[in-house]
């Protein structure tokens, strides 16, 4: 029997089993190197708290996967003071980084050199390319005089065709999973992928839009939000095409459009529309795909969830 102390005397112990040698060994979790560039996420659109929450919780996400990240957030159309500017945020890393070297020369640290890497790599919050925006994003760092490394957008990339799905789904507009036999009374039988940037955008999304395509198993075709007709006219091909249930599936994290301008896109097509992307988890994983690129530290890139 046993006491309260352990085990009676001549009873066997149970010992912790040794961590497994070889390719069966859990990887180390990957660190932020001391010293890494700050990961400055620029932020489009008019700032609101809405706006901030989504922001701050993408920075979470990616902080919560990479330990001892510089994650900070700075907005195109900030006001530096509750929204600081992108150009600002830029400024203060530098100006950071400057005082943190001066202090370890002369407090005689051994070996100190002077830091020659980018003050930070800026990852846009778009999911799809938009020039105007892009645009904006180059001129904040060049603005700011900081050596700043700038990345491309998060899109294409398979994990934004999994958000697209499960946004639809929470809006009962498509299934959850296609591989369990039950019926969605509302799911759509033809999908309008409504993304902002023109036909640039348009053709970026279209390749998100065949991987979403391919999990839901009914036709999926992009449209531009900022050309006049052009969610009208896709929405009447994929009707033309034998489609009569659409629905509208934003292919964009929210700050970057008016929301008012995607419920008149829904009332133009005559369909329902699910939520912009937000702050899905992959949207912070793929901004820290982005910085650990540019960064070289990246041991391989976030993977989307497999078909069903």
């Amino acid at each position: 029997m046993s006491s309260p102390t352990g085990p009676a005397s001549g009873l066997p112990v149970r010992m912790p089993r040794p961590r497994q040698p070889g390719r069966h060994r859990r990887p180390e979790p990957l660190v932020a190197p001391e010293g890494a560039p700050a990961l400055v996420l620029a932020v489009p659109g008019v700032p609101s708290t809405t706006t901030r929450s989504l922001a701050e919780e993408v920075v979470s996400i990616a902080r919560s996967e990479l330990p001892g990240l510089d994650a900070r957030i700075g907005y195109l159309d900030g006001d530096d003071s509750e929204f600081p500017t992108l150009r600002s945020v830029l400024a203060r890393a530098a100006e950071e980084r400057t005082a943190r070297y001066e202090q370890a020369v002369a407090a005689g640290v051994e070996g100190i050199k002077e830091p020659d890497s980018p003050v930070a790599v800026v990852v846009p919050l778009l999911a799809g390319p938009d020039s105007s925006l892009l645009r904006q994003v180059r001129q904040s760092v060049m603005d700011s005089r900081v050596a700043a490394e700038l990345t491309d957008v998060l899109g294409p990339h398979p994990l934004l065709a999994e958000a697209l799905h499960v946004r639809l789904s929470e809006a009962g507009l498509a299934r959850a999973d296609r591989a369990r036999l039950f019926t969605v009374a509302t799911a759509a039988d033809g999908i309008i992928l409504a993304s902002v940037g023109g036909e640039e955008a348009v053709q970026a999304a279209g390749i998100t839009g065949m991987l979403l395509a391919a999990r839901l198993a009914v036709p999926v075709m992009a449209a531009a939000l900022d050309q006049e007709g052009s969610i009208a006219s896709v929405a009447e091909q994929l009707r033309t095409s034998g489609s009569q249930q659409l629905a509208l599936a934003p292919y964009l994290i929210g700050p970057e459009i008016d929301p008012a301008l995607l419920a008149a896109a829904a009332e133009e097509a005559g369909c329902s529309t699910a939520e912009a992307l937000g702050a899905y988890p992959a949207i912070g994983k793929l901004a820290l795909a982005k910085y650990t690129t540019a960064l070289g530290i990246s041991p391989q890139q976030p993977q989307g969830a497999p078909v069903r």
